[in-house]
């Protein structure tokens, strides 16, 4: 498994995915609202790593302060190969990547292994997962749906680090 460092919704932005994610069940796709664990939520990943050492968690809080901030929902995009991984980009706006670099930065020294390299500076594609193993015969049906499409403005309000070895959630205050 891996350990992840997630921006998380307001509780608006944050139903107005859920939605999308029951859409897209009603459709007869796999959303990620069949994972029915409380520590599952919408959420942006900013970094992620083999491990992340909880020391993070309190080289963390700075980035609070640069909370909350705005941000656009956009365009689908698909990740993957045969099967396909649905997300939305998160618009990579200046304070966006700036955040991104900033928790970069505090959370090396706590990597033993380094971060994995798709969330590298420069590397890093902000976005929020709808669906996970989409056959593409579920392709058309998802994406002609109206609030997959749809742009959504919204606010991150909160930070956690994701220890995935263990499944346990540390909530950044």
């Amino acid at each position: 498994m891996v350990h992840s460092v997630e921006l998380i919704f307001d509780p608006d932005t944050d139903a107005k995915i859920r939605a999308v994610w029951d859409d897209l069940t009603r459709a007869g796709i796999r959303s990620q609202a069949s994972n029915t664990s409380p520590s599952n939520r919408p959420h942006i990943t900013v970094t992620v790593a083999e491990n992340i050492d909880e020391a993070a968690n309190t080289a963390l809080r700075p980035v609070l302060k640069l909370l909350p901030l705005a941000c656009t929902v956009g365009a689908p995009m698909l990740f993957g190969g045969r099967v396909f991984t649905l997300v939305r980009l998160v618009v990579p706006s200046e304070e966006l990547l700036a955040l991104h670099r900033h928790v970069h930065e505090l959370c090396l020294p706590h990597m033993p292994a380094g971060v994995l390299g798709h969330a590298d500076p420069g590397q890093w594609t902000p976005h929020v997962t709808l669906a996970r193993r989409v056959g593409p015969d579920k392709l058309p049906a998802a994406l002609t749906l109206k609030s997959v499409g749809r742009e959504l403005r919204g606010t991150v309000t909160g930070l956690r680090h994701w220890d995935g070895d263990n499944r346990v959630e540390y909530p950044i205050s």
